[in-house]
């Protein structure tokens, strides 16, 4: 066979012209295609199954948040009627609380590298509660300090640091509890316990209202703002201690361990309020100790509130329903006004999935004809 008979097998083989070679380029393109089509159809099927599972968390948790809601409207109704028909029997549920939820929400907290909360003072705080009404009911120079700081820092915190009593909100359910029944329980015990009456009734004494029965305003002073202070000191020291020097280095290479002083200064700094200027009065390395000394501040001034709260009855039923109302309030602003927000960021990120699928869709067509008039270039 002849050289110039060679052309003529690849029109056999080709079943084209000699030398052009499209029918290959076409098949090359026909394959393209085909994956691209394929890859959009699978790119379709994949988010049709992730808007499939956002919707069944969504709506599982929907159901959580339904029943969070009403074991807390029932418990919290409970709790009111438990509150009138038997005082007596609060710091027990008090304490029942405690041992169920304080453990549960260091599990969870752990989990969330939220653990270092735990040392705040209000569950150092309370803590000293559980051990007073369980082992020392009637020691009443405990009772007072005690007294101190549930009506004093933990009760105040409340309206400062906005707690939000949410009834589908498991955690802000157990944040407004810790620090509001402790107020409750004391101020039972205080006004309202009958029991207690009778266990301190003291000598020569027929008739009184109440338990603690004090006369002396000195005395009142030392165990309701001298000594609590004191105790208050105690823990300032242990926290620094623990947080800055113990385990300062794993903080340093976690930042997404949280603790209260990081989280407060980063709302701060990103709202940059008057917190965030006023802490950096001693420079941006010192910002710590200023935090130590607000809170000092805070903790000094709320102590001395509570020897009228304490002298005077009024005045501290007065005191519970600005507690319970603050609580309300700021449950009801974020209700309204934050959850609406995370419904906007949610649905948005839902329409971001599903418009994927349709951006590959105008996309490809565009790659495919540069990929053709590519190939049939000449």
């Amino acid at each position: 066979m002849t050289s110039s008979d060679e052309p003529g097998e690849d029109i056999i083989v080709n079943g084209d012209t000699p030398g052009t070679g499209k029918p290959r380029f076409r098949k090359v393109a026909k394959t393209k295609e085909m994956l691209s089509k394929q890859a959009v159809q699978t790119k379709k099927i994949l988010s049709k199954h992730a808007v499939k599972i956002a919707k069944q968390a969504e709506e599982h948790e929907r159901f959580i948040n339904k029943v969070t809601h009403l074991l807390g409207v029932l418990g919290f109704g409970g709790f009111c009627f438990l509150l009138g028909a038997r005082p007596q029997d609060i710091p027990y549920v008090y304490c029942l609380f405690y041992v169920i939820f304080v453990p549960l929400r260091w599990i969870y907290y752990r989990f969330k590298k939220w653990h270092y909360y735990l040392l705040d003072f209000c569950y150092y705080a309370n803590t000293i509660f559980l051990f007073d009404l369980l082992l020392y009911p009637n020691n009443e120079k405990l009772f007072l300090v005690c007294f101190s700081f549930a009506e004093g820092p933990l009760a105040w915190a409340l309206i400062v640091w906005r707690c939000s009593l949410v009834f589908s909100s498991v955690d802000k359910i157990i944040s407004v509890l810790i620090h509001l029944l402790p107020g409750i329980v004391f101020f039972t015990i205080r006004w309202w316990n009958p029991v207690t009456f009778e266990d301190m009734q003291p000598e020569g004494t027929s008739h009184r209202i109440s338990w603690p029965y004090v006369e002396d305003k000195a005395y009142l002073w030392t165990w309701l703002f001298g000594v609590p202070l004191a105790a208050y000191t105690l823990w300032q020291v242990l926290y620094f201690l623990i947080v800055n020097v113990l385990r300062r280095q794993r903080l340093l290479r976690d930042p997404e361990v949280m603790t209260s002083y990081r989280e407060l200064s980063k709302k701060a700094k990103k709202a940059n309020n008057l917190w965030w200027r006023l802490g950096g009065l001693l420079g941006d390395q010192n910002r710590f100790l200023m935090y130590i000394l607000c809170q000092a501040i805070f903790t000094v001034a709320t102590m001395a509130l509570t020897v009228p709260i304490f002298l005077s009855y009024k005045f501290h039923v007065i005191f519970q329903i600005l507690k319970v109302s603050a609580s309300v309030w700021n449950g009801g602003s974020f209700l309204l006004e934050v959850m609406p927000r995370q419904v906007i960021v949610k649905e948005k990120k839902k329409s971001d999935i599903q418009m994927q699928p349709v951006q590959s869709q105008q996309d490809q067509p565009s790659d495919l004809v540069g990929n053709s008039s590519e190939i049939h270039q000449p």
